[in-house]
């Protein structure tokens, strides 16, 4: 098994079914001590990417995936690994049967810039459809954009 939390737009799991079509969703976590930020302004989508960074004291929401070894290659072209845009890292993930280890993409980029309102309008449905709290969905809304 190949754990992946998803964040961002990924956190839908009919967009992934689309990346990842042999991946199923095992559930909801959280990354504690990390933070939702953005990145990698000038990589595209109008904007900043979304990535995580290490915060202690916030979390961010995440979506849990069992990554098919057909799928794992799909994903890291998706991302834009093979250009440079995101790598993998290893990540503690918490969920309501404790605590397990999962990889994560994040911008290979520094961190700053704004998303487009349109890029975070989708992040924030995503979020939605994954059963992110209400009170996580409205911040995403609340966040600066261009």
């Amino acid at each position: 098994m190949v754990l992946y939390a998803a964040y961002g737009s990924n956190l839908d799991p009919h967009q992934m079914l689309e990346r990842a079509p042999r991946s199923p969703v095992l559930g909801p976590g959280w990354l504690l001590d990390w933070r939702l930020t953005f990145g990698g302004e000038d990589l595209g989508w109008e904007g900043a990417l979304a990535t995580v960074v290490e915060d202690p004291g916030h979390s961010v929401f995440v979506m849990l995936y069992d990554v098919a070894p057909e799928d794992e290659p799909l994903l890291d072209r998706w991302e834009g690994s093979d250009l440079g845009i995101h790598r993998k890292i290893h990540v503690r993930v918490q969920t309501l049967d404790g605590e397990v280890m999962a990889w994560l993409y994040v911008v290979d980029a520094y961190e700053g810039g704004l998303p487009s309102a349109r890029y975070l309008g989708i992040l924030a449905e995503a979020a939605r459809a994954a059963g992110a709290p209400d009170d996580y969905v409205d911040a995403l809304m609340r966040r600066p954009c261009q």
